[in-house]
């Protein structure tokens, strides 16, 4: 599967009508949105009321990324926008089962995403239960940073966990992904490429996600 979910933390806040008309008329699979609060990663980016604006006028399934403590206060107001798939962090969550069996009673599908030191192997006894897994291939909190080589090994061992565990678990990768890494991540294992400001910030947007897709 090959699949690009463009990051609203690049995109221009001052006319942001005009960049979700471009991923709603583009092949973009998903948006993803990544919230922080300031805490679990050194940034602040957008709330909710931004994340309804931005409900209200995509057409592509929502990817809510919560690089936040606590994320589970907040299964309701993400089921509230209609978000397709809500992303929690393992290292916010200490009890992460109950987590994930909330936002599937919630009736989003869930996801767990892991910071580049956290080893995969430590979802060997949930993975079966998750429909997704982000592999952060930067650390957190800040856009345009440089992709950090070791991911590749990290989505072969992912994915061998996953054809042995029979999980249907895609995996997905934010971090410095571009046309120079796409295609060999995805013939490492990768389902599905998170990209901010390489997708915004060029020329034609649109024609790059057709690109990165192929």
């Amino acid at each position: 599967m090959r699949m690009i979910a463009p990051s609203l933390l690049s995109a221009n806040f001052k006319n942001l009508q005009a960049d979700i008309d471009m991923i709603n008329d583009s092949q973009a699979d998903w948006l993803h949105l990544d919230v922080m609060d300031g805490v679990f990663v050194p940034n602040i980016s957008f709330g909710f009321p931004v994340l309804e604006a931005v409900a209200g006028i995509c057409r592509k399934p929502l990817d809510v990324h919560l690089m936040i403590v606590e994320p589970q206060k907040f299964i309701p107001e993400v089921k509230h926008l209609g978000a397709y798939m809500m992303n929690v962090h393992y290292e916010a969550c200490t009890h992460l089962h109950r987590v994930i069996s909330e936002i599937h009673k919630a009736g989003m599908k869930a996801g767990v995403t892991l910071n580049p030191h956290t080893p995969v192997a430590l979802l060997e006894d949930i993975i079966q239960d998750l429909d997704l897994v982000l592999l952060m291939s930067v650390n957190p909190g800040f856009g345009g940073q440089t992709f950090i080589e070791n991911t590749y090994q990290k989505i072969r061992t992912l994915k061998e966990m996953i054809l042995r565990r029979g999980s249907q678990a895609l995996i997905e990768i934010d971090g410095g992904v571009c046309l120079d890494n796409c295609q060999a991540l995805y013939e490492a294992g990768a389902d599905v490429l998170v990209s901010g400001s390489f997708i915004f910030k060029a020329e034609d947007p649109k024609a790059i996600i057709e690109k990165m897709k192929k």
